[in-house]
């Protein structure tokens, strides 16, 4: 029944970009982006291209992925490229029409060189950015309960790990329990590389993990997700070990206020530079100007970041179904950083987080 209702999911997706493809006369689309691949056909190898026409659409791979292929894509027709793709592109098999769009944004030079020289000279390259985004940035029923176990999975993995934290450990001890808890509670991976920071560490947003010890007195960032069926998740605590200052106590309430104020502002038909700006504003006018220098948020879907950005220069509307973090931070060099962060989906009344891991501060 599942397989079924996501071969539906992939063919509406594909009229998607069929129906825009029409609007841009464009007659042909070269996909080489593996994400979009993924979210059109389900296709999870690493090596992957398509070609979407009108008339038909193609996934290229090679021989390594002929079962797998066969196994997991069914709105295409798959074709193992024994001389590579560009060959295939340019044996006069396919209908490519007269105007051939290609991801500008998701092909290295190189490649690009060598799919002009296969296209006839009666055809006209298109350069495309970002042509897909505004279809995957809106999740359907499934992609949703993949992103609810991938952040289930990965608030287990952080509840385990906790108790392991202790002055006899290192962040890299942490960060491979972490990996290794996600993998042990069913993930197929991490998302990204754990963040663990503890210290003065912790003021770098995305400190990579260290051997150094933990401390008494110290904040400690933990930033983690893991991959389901494809899907990412994507969240951030901050906890301590023993008692912390009255300053770092004070900023680490500033951080969840933000937070809950981010989580409680999104409203759909909101810009995203608009949810940005409230909740800047509210740290700023605690007296934080500059200690909040990322944004407040992007998308997570298949990629644990993507459109829409939730950014000073995010001009996305948020809509129903859009998933997308809010994760506020204030970071004080040489002495200590804080960062909260859900994924959050958005309703026809508000945002709501997938986690439900608690955001009181932990003191270990």
């Amino acid at each position: 029944m599942e397989s079924e209702q996501i071969t539906v999911c992939q063919k509406k997706s594909l009229e998607l970009v069929l129906r825009k493809m029409v609007i841009r006369a464009l007659d042909g689309c070269i996909i080489t982006d593996l994400s979009v691949i993924r979210w059109l056909t389900g296709f999870s190898g690493s090596s992957a291209r398509m070609l979407v026409t009108p008339e038909k659409s193609w996934l290229f791979t090679d021989f390594r992925y002929q079962e797998q292929a066969a196994h997991e894509v069914t709105v295409a027709e798959t074709v193992i490229a024994a001389e590579g793709f560009e060959a295939e592109l340019g044996s006069g098999r396919y209908p490519l029409g007269e105007t051939v769009a290609l991801q500008s944004d998701k092909v290295t030079w190189h490649e690009a060189t060598r799919l002009i020289e296969q296209l006839h000279a009666r055809q006209r390259v298109v350069p495309v950015d970002s042509f897909f985004d505004e279809f995957r940035m809106v999740k359907n029923g499934i992609e949703l309960t993949r992103m609810r176990r991938a952040a289930a999975i990965s608030e287990q993995a952080l509840e385990r790990v906790l108790p392991m934290i202790s002055p006899s450990v290192t962040e890299l001890d942490i960060a491979a329990e972490i990996t290794y808890q996600h993998k042990k509670l069913g993930a197929e991976r991490d998302s990204f590389e754990p963040i663990v920071a503890g210290g003065a560490r912790s003021a770098m947003p995305h400190a990579r993990p260290s051997t150094a010890h933990f401390k008494p007195g110290e904040l400690i960032v933990i930033d983690t997700g893991c991959v389901v069926e494809g899907y990412a998740s994507d969240q951030t605590r901050t906890v301590t070990l023993g008692n912390i200052s009255d300053e770092a106590r004070k900023v680490y309430r500033l951080v969840q206020e933000a937070q809950e104020l981010g989580i409680s502002s999104a409203r759909c038909g909101m810009v995203s530079k608009e949810l940005d700006a409230v909740v800047r504003q509210y740290i700023s006018d605690h007296g934080y100007t500059g200690e909040f220098g990322h944004a407040l948020g992007h998308g997570v879907g298949l990629d644990v970041h993507e459109e829409p950005r939730i950014s000073a220069k995010g001009e996305h509307p948020l809509q129903e179904n859009m998933l997308f973090t809010i994760e506020p931070g204030i970071y004080l060099p040489g002495k200590f950083g804080v960062r909260i962060e859900d994924t959050v989906v958005m309703g026809p009344h508000g945002a709501t987080p997938l986690q439900q891991f608690t955001k009181e501060l932990i003191e270990l």
